[in-house]
């Protein structure tokens, strides 16, 4: 199991993210918009720089939602290796069978 503060300090990522998505995007639009006099644009870079670091999607790291272990975590299913063997072996993913050979 997981530091419970490194989860929770995950959750509060992903909740910032979420919530300053759609600020981020637009002063990046105008950031990267070479037809913006420079002025605006370096506005935007300023008011971008004063967000929360953590607000950034970048920044929110892929955890197991059983577990909360950060490394070898699947994507699709958001669990990692260690938890899904366990829960195969408990037959609780329907198909997935242990390996013999």
């Amino acid at each position: 199991m997981a530091k419970l503060s490194a989860v929770n300090k995950n959750k509060k990522r992903i909740m910032l993210s979420d919530k300053l998505y759609k600020k981020r995007k637009a002063l990046k639009k105008i950031v990267m918009d070479k037809k913006i006099s420079l002025e605006e644009r370096f506005k935007a870079q300023q008011k971008l720089s004063k967000l929360p670091r953590n607000s950034a999607k970048i920044r929110v790291m892929n955890r197991c939602e059983i577990t909360g272990r950060p490394h070898g975590v699947y994507r699709k299913l958001k669990i990692s290796r260690i938890a899904l063997r366990q829960l195969g072996l408990q037959g609780k993913i329907p198909g997935l069978v242990k390996s013999s050979w």
